[in-house]
C-alpha cells in the first residue's frame, strides 16, 4: 500500500487554510494530525486530507439544501 505525504505548502493549497489555522483546528481535533517525519519535519496522509475536504464539501452541501427548502 502506497501512502502519499503532503507537507504544509501543499496542505495549505489544497484546504485553502492559513498555517494557524490548520494547527488550531488540530488543537481542536478538527483536522487530520501529521506523521512524524524525523527531526522537526512533518507531513500530512493524503488520504486523510482529502477525506477531511470531502466531509466539509458534504456538510456544505447538506447545510445549503436544507436552507434552500
Amino acid at each position: 500500500m502506497s501512502h502519499t505525504i503532503l507537507r504544509l505548502p501543499e496542505v495549505k493549497a489544497r484546504t485553502g487554510l492559513s498555517r494557524s489555522s490548520i494547527y488550531l483546528r488540530m488543537a481542536n481535533n478538527e483536522f487530520p494530525r501529521p506523521v512524524s517525519l524525523g527531526g522537526r519535519a512533518v507531513g500530512w496522509v493524503e488520504a486523510n486530507v482529502e477525506s477531511w475536504l470531502a466531509e466539509k464539501i458534504e456538510s456544505s452541501q447538506v447545510v445549503n439544501k436544507c436552507q434552500n427548502s
